[in-house]
């Protein structure tokens, strides 16, 4: 494709874990290996034709595969913060690794950070009491996977889905404490209408910002408003649906994105993470997105 337009995942895709080898290694103290899930995650994802993989976030849910590593969090039916949030050494770095060795020479990688607001949200804290100290602790942890991250990927997203329901007003600064004096590109993913909060998101510390324009075709209006300073990852296939959207379809929305966003489009994505979705299902999706990038850009 054209120079600077690559096909990229948000993050997480599906994955049919052996539930029984899992249960009979947990009970009898053995270690689960994970590199087959990963493995089935990443080569669908080059199959189909993807430019910037993910490990596909196959060990856990995008909330406790940061929490069960960090100290001050333990897991019950959710997160439960019980003591001083802390790093206690790396977390998703090691599937990284894994995944650099088996990608393909030309393919880029791309590590995935729950953002600390989000992480914020979704844990009961009963030892804080005080949102804002929260936030700002699991960002200094997560400041470090970064740090370490960064040695080993071509890009860093931050996922921070809760932003759509409220920002805070300290957002920036909580995004700012991750970013700063990291050297790789930084990617924002906020899913759900955004359109209240465009302002706000242009001025996050990040190198692009990337959005579900397709199950919310109402942002193209709302961007419309604004010059857009930051590249855009354009959410091209919708994650909530099982219908398989068709390349012309897709070709249809990205021209409709280009006339305003321009040359600010640096990737085409799916909307939001694909681990809902039906293995087959997310394949093809990806598969169309691809050569609908190709057939639009060359």
């Amino acid at each position: 494709m054209k120079t600077g337009i690559k096909t990229c995942v948000i993050g997480s895709y599906p994955a049919s874990i052996d539930s029984m080898e899992f249960m009979y290694n947990y009970y009898n103290q053995h270690e689960t290996s994970w590199e087959k899930y990963v493995s089935s995650a990443v080569n669908d994802m080059v199959d189909a034709g993807i430019d910037v993989v993910s490990d596909g976030q196959t060990r856990d849910p995008f909330i406790q595969i940061f929490t069960r590593k960090l100290r001050g969090c333990r897991i019950r039916d959710r997160t439960e913060i019980v003591d001083t949030i802390e790093y206690a050494g790396p977390i998703t770095v090691e599937d990284q690794k894994y995944v650099r060795s088996i990608l393909p020479k030309g393919k880029e990688l791309i590590g995935v950070l729950t953002g600390p607001y989000t992480l914020c949200q979704s844990c009961v804290d009963l030892y804080y009491n005080d949102e804002k100290q929260v936030a700002f602790d699991f960002a200094k942890a997560l400041k470090q996977e970064a740090k370490t991250l960064q040695k080993h990927v071509d890009m860093i997203s931050i996922d921070e889905p809760f932003f759509s329901n409220i920002l805070p007003e300290y957002g920036q600064e909580l995004l700012k404490v991750i970013t700063k004096n990291i050297s790789c590109p930084i990617r924002l993913h906020v899913c759900g209408d955004v359109s209240s909060i465009i302002p706000d998101l242009l001025e996050m510390p990040v190198d692009i910002l990337s959005h579900e324009f397709k199950a919310s075709p109402q942002l193209f209006d709302a961007f419309k408003k604004y010059g857009v300073s930051k590249n855009i990852c354009l959410g091209s296939v919708r994650s909530d649906d099982l219908r398989v959207e068709s390349v012309e379809e897709i070709k249809s929305h990205i021209w409709k994105a280009q006339q305003i966003f321009g040359d600010k489009i640096v990737q085409l994505a799916p909307d939001c993470g694909q681990k809902l979705l039906p293995r087959d299902v997310a394949f093809m999706k990806l598969k169309n997105l691809v050569e609908a990038g190709e057939e639009v850009y060359g």
